[in-house]
């Protein structure tokens, strides 16, 4: 049994023609495949797997990829940079792009900072998932909760 999302690239085209592409996505696996790009493979519905890579949704017959090993992390999350001395900033940015590198066997990410897209590349170890609450510290002031009364009054007093 598949247990998805699976992870994977088309670093070639997978078979002669078009055949294996659903006829309604076409023009869109045409501009992803080939390339290094990470696939999300979502599902299988009996005839055609469901990919999607950020905005970009898709389906095919099954067809030869090279899976990988996701990492955790997906186009659209947001994440932190994490700083390193004065090499790299701190920042809170969105994933746009995922890229297997196969020299090196890992993903790089591509980020976008506001409004401006990042030039650099990340590894998984310089990204911090900001959706990711069990890692936030407990606060360390008490905030006591205030008691009102019907009329819109507070009742408590501090």
């Amino acid at each position: 049994m598949n247990t998805f999302p699976q992870y994977g690239l088309m670093p070639r085209w997978p078979e002669n023609g078009e055949g294996f592409i659903h006829p309604e996505d076409i023009s869109i696996v045409s501009r992803l495949i080939p390339s290094e790009r990470v696939l999300r493979r979502e599902s299988f519905d009996g005839q055609y797997y469901h990919y999607h890579y950020g905005e970009f949704r898709f389906r095919l017959l099954p067809c030869m990829w090279l899976p990988i090993a996701g990492e955790g992390l997906d186009i659209g999350d947001d994440v932190e940079a994490i700083g390193v001395g004065m090499e790299r900033d701190l920042f809170v940015g969105v994933i746009t792009g995922m890229y297997y590198v196969r020299r090196k066997g890992r993903i790089l990410y591509r980020l976008r900072r506001g409004a401006q897209m990042q030039k650099r590349l990340y590894l998984h170890e310089h990204l911090r998932l900001l959706s990711t609450k069990q890692h936030v510290r407990p606060g360390e002031i008490e905030h006591p909760t205030p008691t009102w009364n019907g009329a819109g009054e507070r009742i408590t007093d501090w």
